[in-house]
């Protein structure tokens, strides 16, 4: 543990930086797949940074905003998207503003990861609840 602290810590020095995903792309991925979605982008970051203690807050914070948030929507009898949108961007404010900025102080000096292995994974959890979501409402009709 101690080593691979040493070898990152060496690795920053050297200018040879990891790369990370922007605050703009964990917003994103927040406001249009959920704030778990950013929150675990988030965490990569800061874990391939060397902030793993940071990266745990960051992860147990999107989970419980995420069951609040669908325990919130769920609550009226009929939910409703658009409070699903707000508290997607809420969190994903939240996640790139606050989090972000407050933990990775100097994220202009980070190459950025591209967005599409993320992506593809996102829409690969999304696609059959939302599918599933589709035939349990048309089911009901």
């Amino acid at each position: 543990m101690k080593r691979q602290e040493e070898l990152l810590k060496e690795t920053l020095n050297n200018g040879n930086k990891p790369k990370i995903y922007s605050h703009k792309v964990i917003w994103g991925f927040s406001i249009f797949f959920s704030s778990i979605f950013g929150g675990v982008l988030l965490m990569q970051n800061l874990r391939d940074i060397g902030k793993k203690k940071e990266a745990n807050i960051v992860l147990s914070a999107s989970v419980v905003y995420t069951i609040i948030t669908f325990i919130v929507v769920n609550i009226p009898e009929k939910s409703i998207s658009s409070l699903t949108m707000a508290f997607n961007f809420v969190g994903g404010y939240v996640l790139s503003e606050y989090f972000f900025k407050n933990y990775i102080h100097d994220a202009e000096l980070y190459p950025r990861k591209k967005i599409w292995k993320p992506l593809i994974i996102s829409i690969i959890i999304t696609l059959p609840i939302i599918v599933t979501l589709i035939y349990a409402l048309s089911i009901e009709e």
